[in-house]
């Protein structure tokens, strides 16, 4: 699993000329999923979401998490994180999970997510979305859970 947080000062993502998902102050979070991902992956993930100390204190400094600040989350399904470029010019996504099960998984991911912090806002699977973001730093933190370190 693969994810891009951006903390942003506001983000929304349209849909066929409709906001499906709209924050103020927050992360809008990309996520892509493989075949091999499991609850644990998510949870892990979510975690760190959750506590990564990204926004800033009265100081400035990089101190605070999401839930510290009142800010609010946007996931956006992005089977493109898992783009093999190493060969010619064309990406591959053979990594990636195949549309019925990255559905799943991301149906999984967004209710244990919103278990654990609210308010949630998402983007539609599948769909030719339309994101808008003022990336607010600029933050943008790549995690891979097949990557601990």
């Amino acid at each position: 699993m693969r994810t891009i947080l951006q903390r942003v000062q506001h983000a929304s993502v349209t849909v066929d000329g409709k906001i499906t998902g709209n924050i103020n102050h927050g992360i809008l979070v990309l996520v892509g999923f493989e075949p091999e991902d499991i609850n644990e992956d998510f949870e892990w993930i979510i975690k760190k979401i959750i506590q990564l100390r990204i926004f800033n204190d009265e100081n400035n400094v990089m101190n605070l998490d999401i839930q510290q600040t009142n800010g609010e989350i946007l996931v956006i399904s992005q089977f493109t994180l898992h783009a093999a470029v190493k060969k010619g010019n064309r990406p591959s996504y053979i990594k990636a999970s195949k549309p019925d099960l990255a559905n799943e998984q991301y149906e999984e991911f967004l209710n244990l997510l919103e278990n654990n912090f609210k308010p949630v806002q998402k983007g539609i699977f599948g769909a030719d979305m339309k994101v808008e973001l003022l990336n607010d730093g600029p933050v943008t933190i790549f995690i891979d859970s097949k990557n601990r370190e």
